[in-house]
Protein backbone atom coordinates (compact mmCIF):
# COMPACT_ATOMS: atom_id res chain seq x y z
CA UNK A 1 0.00 0.00 0.00
CA UNK A 2 1.44 3.13 -0.96
CA UNK A 3 2.12 6.14 1.56
CA UNK A 4 0.10 9.16 1.10
CA UNK A 5 1.98 12.41 -1.06
CA UNK A 6 2.01 14.64 2.26
CA UNK A 7 3.83 11.93 4.24
CA UNK A 8 6.56 10.77 1.77
CA UNK A 9 8.87 13.84 1.85
CA UNK A 10 8.78 13.70 5.38
CA UNK A 11 9.59 10.49 5.23
CA UNK A 12 12.23 10.95 2.95
CA UNK A 13 14.39 13.04 4.93
CA UNK A 14 15.41 9.61 7.14
CA UNK A 15 16.00 7.73 4.46
CA UNK A 16 20.05 8.46 4.11
CA UNK A 17 20.13 7.32 7.98
CA UNK A 18 19.24 3.55 6.84
CA UNK A 19 20.36 1.03 4.47
CA UNK A 20 17.88 0.06 0.99
CA UNK A 21 17.03 -3.13 2.97
CA UNK A 22 16.33 -2.07 6.36
CA UNK A 23 14.56 1.07 4.71
CA UNK A 24 12.32 -0.87 2.70
CA UNK A 25 11.46 -3.25 5.80
CA UNK A 26 10.63 0.25 7.43
CA UNK A 27 8.28 1.18 5.29
CA UNK A 28 6.44 -2.13 5.64
CA UNK A 29 6.16 -2.14 9.57
CA UNK A 30 5.61 1.61 9.49
CA UNK A 31 2.31 0.75 6.92
CA UNK A 32 1.15 -1.87 8.69
CA UNK A 33 1.56 -0.43 12.16
CA UNK A 34 -0.72 2.63 10.93
CA UNK A 35 -3.32 0.00 9.83
CA UNK A 36 -3.32 -2.46 12.72
CA UNK A 37 -6.05 -2.32 15.32
CA UNK A 38 -5.37 -3.19 18.97
CA UNK A 39 -1.56 -4.56 19.97
CA UNK A 40 0.88 -2.96 17.19
CA UNK A 41 3.44 -5.51 16.78
CA UNK A 42 5.36 -6.51 14.16
CA UNK A 43 3.26 -9.43 13.46
CA UNK A 44 0.17 -7.30 13.23
CA UNK A 45 2.24 -5.18 11.01
CA UNK A 46 2.88 -7.78 8.62
CA UNK A 47 -0.25 -9.36 8.50
CA UNK A 48 -2.18 -6.26 7.47
CA UNK A 49 0.29 -6.01 4.61
CA UNK A 50 0.14 -9.33 4.05
CA UNK A 51 3.84 -10.57 4.61
CA UNK A 52 2.43 -12.81 7.12
CA UNK A 53 3.94 -16.00 5.10
CA UNK A 54 6.97 -14.63 3.35
CA UNK A 55 9.45 -16.93 4.07
CA UNK A 56 12.07 -14.57 5.29
CA UNK A 57 9.34 -12.81 7.79
CA UNK A 58 12.02 -12.54 10.72
CA UNK A 59 14.22 -10.31 8.99
CA UNK A 60 11.52 -8.15 9.73
CA UNK A 61 11.97 -8.19 13.48
CA UNK A 62 15.88 -7.24 12.94
CA UNK A 63 15.25 -3.90 12.04
CA UNK A 64 14.46 -3.68 15.60
CA UNK A 65 17.36 -6.02 17.15
CA UNK A 66 19.73 -6.16 14.68
CA UNK A 67 19.55 -3.99 11.39
CA UNK A 68 22.62 -1.68 11.52
CA UNK A 69 21.11 2.45 12.16
CA UNK A 70 21.46 4.50 14.89
CA UNK A 71 18.18 5.34 17.12
CA UNK A 72 19.82 8.45 18.43
CA UNK A 73 20.89 9.65 14.90
CA UNK A 74 17.27 9.39 14.40
CA UNK A 75 16.18 11.00 17.48
CA UNK A 76 18.97 13.92 16.87
CA UNK A 77 17.13 14.30 13.15
CA UNK A 78 13.71 14.24 14.22
CA UNK A 79 14.65 17.19 16.97
CA UNK A 80 15.71 19.25 14.13
CA UNK A 81 12.79 18.59 12.14
CA UNK A 82 10.05 19.38 14.75
CA UNK A 83 12.45 22.78 15.66
CA UNK A 84 12.42 24.23 12.29
CA UNK A 85 8.56 23.10 11.93
CA UNK A 86 7.17 24.06 14.94
CA UNK A 87 9.29 26.38 17.19
CA UNK A 88 9.97 30.47 15.39
CA UNK A 89 13.22 31.15 15.23
CA UNK A 90 12.88 34.08 18.00
CA UNK A 91 11.43 31.80 21.08
CA UNK A 92 12.88 29.84 23.36
CA UNK A 93 12.43 25.72 23.44
CA UNK A 94 10.69 24.19 26.17
CA UNK A 95 11.45 20.62 26.76
CA UNK A 96 10.38 18.16 29.07
CA UNK A 97 11.07 14.83 30.55
CA UNK A 98 8.91 12.25 31.76
CA UNK A 99 8.15 8.63 32.37
CA UNK A 100 5.64 6.01 30.95
CA UNK A 101 5.33 2.18 31.81
CA UNK A 102 5.29 -0.04 29.11
CA UNK A 103 3.44 -3.00 30.50
CA UNK A 104 5.50 -6.33 29.09
CA UNK A 105 5.16 -10.15 30.38
CA UNK A 106 7.77 -13.24 29.43
CA UNK A 107 10.68 -14.71 30.07
CA UNK A 108 12.86 -13.84 27.57
CA UNK A 109 12.49 -9.67 28.20
CA UNK A 110 15.76 -9.47 29.98
CA UNK A 111 15.24 -6.09 31.46
CA UNK A 112 11.47 -6.61 32.67
CA UNK A 113 11.20 -4.84 36.33
CA UNK A 114 8.13 -4.32 38.34
CA UNK A 115 7.10 -0.41 38.65
CA UNK A 116 4.52 1.61 39.87
CA UNK A 117 1.24 1.71 37.32
CA UNK A 118 0.52 5.34 37.49
CA UNK A 119 -2.51 4.55 35.50
CA UNK A 120 -3.46 1.54 38.49
CA UNK A 121 -2.50 3.48 41.11
CA UNK A 122 -4.62 5.97 43.53
CA UNK A 123 -3.51 8.39 46.13
CA UNK A 124 -4.76 5.59 48.36
CA UNK A 125 -3.70 2.76 46.75
CA UNK A 126 -0.08 1.56 44.71
CA UNK A 127 -0.25 -0.66 42.31
CA UNK A 128 2.73 -2.36 40.37
CA UNK A 129 3.21 -3.79 37.29
CA UNK A 130 5.53 -5.82 35.13
CA UNK A 131 7.27 -4.19 32.20
CA UNK A 132 9.95 -2.04 30.65
CA UNK A 133 10.21 1.90 31.98
CA UNK A 134 10.56 4.44 29.28
CA UNK A 135 12.22 7.91 30.20
CA UNK A 136 11.01 10.18 27.16
CA UNK A 137 12.19 13.66 26.46
CA UNK A 138 9.73 15.57 24.29
CA UNK A 139 9.51 19.18 22.86
CA UNK A 140 6.61 21.02 23.83
CA UNK A 141 4.91 22.95 21.32
CA UNK A 142 1.80 25.04 20.02
CA UNK A 143 0.06 23.65 16.61
CA UNK A 144 -1.55 26.20 14.57
CA UNK A 145 -4.90 24.14 14.45
CA UNK A 146 -5.28 23.53 17.92
CA UNK A 147 -5.17 25.84 21.25
CA UNK A 148 -3.93 23.16 24.00
CA UNK A 149 0.01 22.52 23.67
CA UNK A 150 1.17 19.45 22.69
CA UNK A 151 4.59 17.40 23.52
CA UNK A 152 6.09 15.87 20.74
CA UNK A 153 8.62 12.85 22.06
CA UNK A 154 11.86 12.72 19.97
CA UNK A 155 14.22 10.38 22.55
CA UNK A 156 13.38 7.38 24.72
CA UNK A 157 16.04 5.72 27.03
CA UNK A 158 15.32 2.21 28.71
CA UNK A 159 15.50 2.62 32.77
CA UNK A 160 16.15 -0.08 34.63
CA UNK A 161 16.14 -1.38 38.51
CA UNK A 162 19.28 -2.23 40.18
CA UNK A 163 18.29 -5.67 40.52
CA UNK A 164 18.36 -5.88 36.57
CA UNK A 165 21.25 -4.00 36.33
CA UNK A 166 23.40 -6.15 38.37
CA UNK A 167 21.88 -9.64 37.24
CA UNK A 168 22.75 -8.19 33.62
CA UNK A 169 26.38 -7.10 34.90
CA UNK A 170 25.95 -3.28 34.01
CA UNK A 171 26.74 -0.32 35.61
CA UNK A 172 22.72 1.22 37.14
CA UNK A 173 21.98 4.52 36.49
CA UNK A 174 19.63 6.03 37.94
CA UNK A 175 16.43 8.42 36.38
CA UNK A 176 18.20 11.33 37.31
CA UNK A 177 21.40 10.29 35.49
CA UNK A 178 19.77 8.94 32.38
CA UNK A 179 17.85 12.22 32.25
CA UNK A 180 21.21 14.41 32.36
CA UNK A 181 22.33 12.41 29.16
CA UNK A 182 19.57 12.42 27.88
CA UNK A 183 20.01 16.59 28.21
CA UNK A 184 23.69 16.25 27.13
CA UNK A 185 22.82 14.68 24.13
CA UNK A 186 20.05 16.74 22.81
CA UNK A 187 22.35 19.91 23.27
CA UNK A 188 24.31 18.46 20.71
CA UNK A 189 21.64 19.61 17.91
CA UNK A 190 22.29 23.03 19.21
CA UNK A 191 19.17 25.02 20.81
CA UNK A 192 18.69 28.36 19.26
CA UNK A 193 19.38 30.95 22.38
CA UNK A 194 16.30 32.04 24.61
CA UNK A 195 15.08 35.83 24.04
CA UNK A 196 16.21 38.13 26.38
CA UNK A 197 13.86 39.64 28.88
Amino acid sequence: MPHSDLIIPILAQFRPLFTAPTWKKLMILLTGTMLARGRRTVTAALYQTGHQFDTNFSTFHHVLNRACWSPLAVSRHLLSLIVETFVQASSGIDVVIDETLERRWGAKISKRGHYRDSALSSRERSVSSPGLRWIVMAVVVTLPWTKPRWALPFLCVLATTPEVSEKLGTRHKTVGMRARQMVSEARVVGFPPCPSS
